[in-house]
């Protein structure tokens, strides 16, 4: 019986462990694929999806017209083609979002100029706050010539594609603040996953193995900064029509003062915001090196138990099927100390590229 031991240990290990090297790295690169963006990133987007949503609606109250996205005007140019055919629009209505589009583009191309890069950072030579300043001037534009309608919903067209760009992905999440049916389609598709996974389990977070728990943890993450995103939009559009009900044309004066003095912040305080944000970038580097640390004192901790253990079997003859549960719950807790390490080293990895990529910046700037 003690020759059949070692093989019903072996057995009551979930079959993740035994290749488990391999298993751990596809892990590791899955959570490592996705990374949380930093808190202020978060505010930052979520505050622009809520003021898009507000000048969205504001918009339509205002001029009958949704300049926040171009899929209803392109929509619009087909329908308006035919109508024209049947006599029912003229050649004008297809000009009108045809000049909405390019309105939106437009705002879009403007942030390609003053951004070359699609992520939100404190480097280079992007210009953050020139762009919100732009976006601030553009809705006290369309304000002030309110009663020009096209003109006005042209202006806040462009402000709508100068924002959209600014920020339209981060760490592998496709992030839009002027509209949201990509958001809805993400968010739809990640909770099918989600689902797909456990239902493979029976639905039991127990059943599922390494792999399967850093693919759902990596989605959730994902969801928790998309769905807030809609929900930000919703509540703009909420507020903005409330606004525009109250104020009328001024309405468009709060996302204006919004991206203005956040601008305007920007320009005044880059340095000391550069200088802040580094400094939390390498506590979170020294955060990561001793989360290590202590995973590979915890990992030390189990292999000398499980070498006492191995010790103790040898002297003893007596039945070991509570030794062998032992055993295998500290195979688990040592599969995932060295998954967490791994996880880990993934993002000391990646912070320590990001802070290598500030340094040549500031670098290259110095230079120049």
């Amino acid at each position: 019986n003690e020759s059949d031991s070692p093989k019903t240990s072996q057995s009551s290990v979930p079959p993740i462990t035994r290749d488990n090297t391999q298993v751990r790295n596809k892990a590791a690169s899955v959570r490592a694929s996705f990374k949380r963006p930093a808190w202020w990133v978060l505010a930052f987007g979520w505050s622009l999806g809520l003021f898009a949503g507000f000048v969205n609606a504001v918009s339509f109250r205002r001029w009958g017209l949704f300049v926040s996205h171009v899929t209803g005007s392109t929509t619009a140019i087909g329908l308006r083609i035919e109508g024209v055919h049947d006599g029912l629009n003229e050649f004008g209505d297809i000009q009108e979002s045809c000049l909405l589009i390019f309105s939106f583009l437009s705002g879009a191309f403007l942030c390609g100029l003053l951004i070359d890069k699609n992520t939100v950072h404190f480097m280079g030579k992007a210009f953050y706050g020139a762009a919100l300043l732009w976006n601030s001037l553009l809705l006290i534009l369309a304000c002030i010539w309110d009663d020009r309608r096209l003109l006005s919903a042209c202006l806040t067209a462009v402000a709508m594609g100068l924002q959209n760009a600014m920020c339209t992905s981060h760490f592998g999440a496709i992030i839009r603040t002027t509209h949201v049916t990509g958001t809805v389609t993400d968010i739809g598709s990640t909770l099918g996953r989600i689902a797909m996974i456990y239902l493979r389990n029976g639905c039991q977070r127990s059943s599922l193995n390494v792999l399967e728990k850093a693919e759902v943890g990596v989605d959730a993450r994902k969801v928790l900064v998309l769905l807030p995103m809609w929900v930000f939009f919703l509540i703009g559009c909420i507020i903005g029509a409330y606004a525009e009900n109250a104020m009328g044309k001024y309405a468009l004066l709060i996302p204006a003062g919004f991206t203005f003095t956040v601008g305007l912040g920007y320009l005044l305080f880059r340095q000391m915001l550069k200088a802040y944000f580094t400094i939390v970038e390498r506590d979170q580097l020294d955060a990561d090196i001793h989360h290590v640390e202590e995973e590979l004192a915890r990992v030390n901790t189990f292999l000398h138990t499980m070498a006492q253990r191995g010790i103790s079997a040898s002297e003893s003859s007596s039945d070991g099927s509570s030794d062998d549960a032992q055993d295998d719950r500290l195979v688990a807790d040592l599969d995932e100390g060295v998954g967490h390490i791994l996880e880990t080293l993934h993002e000391v990895e990646a912070e320590m590229d990001n802070v290598m990529r500030q340094h040549r910046s500031r670098r290259s700037n110095t230079a120049h």
